[in-house]
């Protein structure tokens, strides 16, 4: 069973996230406190019991914005720690998910919190620490992404992304309607989507072929035009890709 603590300054947001927590089975128990430095003496004396001691913590449900310290400076402290408790993000701004990551958040969930979404933060959280049972995750609609936007959870079809670009352990997806970033590798995309035309042009991103409007040379450089966006073709990639595209044409 998870011991948990959340940290908001916001008094509402932390008494819902607190609320949520108890109501997981696999939470054991949720304390909370209304920011960093509270958060930072709870997580020492936590430490100080050690892992079985009654003060621990396995995982810290961490708000971002905050006053005086704020909660991606208190992930940076963990990272110091020898056995720093397990994070998770909870927060309304959707542009520090790269940050968070490089900082080994198991995950990044959006306000406001959903149950279910919370519930898998949970479940992440529950499978590093191995105190609780995992909950069967089903395998993913190969048609479709789904990506978390203010809280809402949206199904992106394959066919409308045009490319995907590379941030550390996330990618972000391009549509023409907009981007979406997710928590999965470029390289992992380019395995799944391989037969499906998408196709590695630079170390940071990935083309849907269907979406190439032009290939341009320009004194030995190479660069694609993908729905208005012109991307450089490292030169590793470029043979590879003009001969997919004429196979394209010609076929």
């Amino acid at each position: 069973m998870l011991r948990a603590l959340a940290v908001d300054d916001e008094q509402p947001s932390l008494e819902e996230l607190l609320y949520l927590l108890n109501a997981d089975p696999r939470v054991s128990s949720a304390e909370g406190a209304s920011d960093a430095t509270e958060a930072l003496r709870r997580i020492n004396r936590a430490l100080e019991s050690g892992p079985g001691g009654p003060e621990a913590i396995d995982v810290v449900f961490l708000d971002i914005h905050m006053p005086g310290l704020d909660g991606l400076d208190l992930a940076r402290l963990l990272t110091g720690f020898a056995k720093p408790p397990l994070v998770v993000f909870v927060t309304a701004h959707e542009g520090f998910a790269v940050q968070a990551f490089d900082l080994k958040a198991v995950d990044y969930v959006l306000k406001p919190v959903r149950r279910e979404r919370l519930a898998e933060a949970v479940r992440r959280a529950a499978q590093l620490t191995d105190t609780a049972p995992l909950i069967p995750v089903h395998e993913p609609d190969p048609d479709h992404m789904s990506v978390e936007l203010g809280g809402v959870t949206r199904f992106v079809p394959v066919e409308d992304i045009t490319h995907v670009e590379a941030h550390g352990d996330y990618a972000r997806l391009h549509t023409a309607q907009g981007s979406h970033l997710v928590r999965i590798p470029l390289s992992t995309l380019e395995e799944r989507w391989r037969a499906r035309g998408f196709v590695r042009i630079h170390r940071r991103h990935l083309v849907a072929l269907r979406h190439i409007d032009e290939l341009r040379l320009d004194t030995g450089t190479v660069s694609v035009l993908v729905d208005s966006v012109e991307l450089q073709v490292s030169r590793r990639h470029a043979r590879e890709l003009r001969d997919l595209l004429m196979r394209r044409t010609t076929s």
